[in-house]
């Protein structure tokens, strides 16, 4: 049963993120297998908005795709295996071309939350570059080596930015995961406009400590329950209200 609700949430977390414009044809998010940590259920090759239960593979932290399953993956799904080898913490893994957060990627601008909604994106968003150790390339994490390298700029961090190409959030849930990844574009936005007015103040690192530890231990029905039922209603799909990762 649980992994028939995680399946559910899995489909509807790929409706949100669509729904939410933080993918379009193009991003992806997956979950640790809750039986079998060393494997993940992610899409197959489709895009976000299309995702049904039976879309779903299973994969192997090193990008396998497992149960003599010949549909296409997702060939960034690199990003994923690397980042749960490394981080036993992580549960969920979104990633994708969040449009407002792209600016941040390619200048010395650092993202950093400016309002307590934003506070899980974390004190310290780093920026990997491809160029830096696989010099040009199409910038597309396309092997286990670039996932790991990825991996290492993410380290302990709750999002990470790849120049000139897009995001990824690691998350404790798949909620927590698609909370961090739509409010991470709204931070971006947020900062780009405030930006306008002269300096900013950004969240201490106390505050997004304080913040962050209150919507992770929230009761059900708020912190980020409460805004998945919102973003469930939006997106036209069933909630249930109990997080299950």
């Amino acid at each position: 049963m649980r992994i028939e609700i995680m399946l559910e949430d899995l489909v509807a977390a790929n409706r949100i993120l669509a729904n939410e414009n933080v993918v379009d044809a193009f991003g992806h998010i997956s979950v640790r297998h809750p039986d079998h940590p060393d494997r993940y259920l992610i899409a197959r090759a489709v895009p976000p908005e299309l995702v049904c239960k039976e879309d779903i593979l299973e994969i192997a932290l090193n990008g396998e795709v497992l149960c003599g399953d010949l549909r296409k993956p997702y060939l960034e799904r690199f990003i994923h295996g690397a980042i749960y080898e490394a981080r036993a913490d992580v549960q969920s893994v979104v990633h994708s071309h969040s449009r407002s957060v792209i600016p941040y990627s390619v200048t010395s601008e650092k993202l950093s939350p400016i309002v307590h909604s934003c506070a899980p994106i974390g004190a310290h968003v780093p920026v990997w570059d491809a160029q830096t150790t696989f010099g040009d390339s199409n910038l597309l994490i396309s092997s286990v080596e670039m996932g790991r390298d990825f991996a290492k700029v993410l380290d302990q961090n709750n999002a990470a930015l790849m120049r000139g190409h897009g995001c990824t959030v690691a998350g404790r849930s798949i909620r927590g995961a698609v909370y961090t990844a739509v409010y991470l574009e709204v931070n971006a936005e947020l900062q780009m406009q405030a930006s306008r007015f002269g300096s900013i103040t950004f969240l201490s690192e106390g505050e997004i400590r304080i913040i962050s530890e209150r919507l992770a231990n929230a009761k059900p029905n708020e912190g980020y329950d409460r805004a998945w039922e919102y973003w469930c209603r939006r997106a036209g799909i069933a909630y249930h209200p109990s997080a299950t990762e």
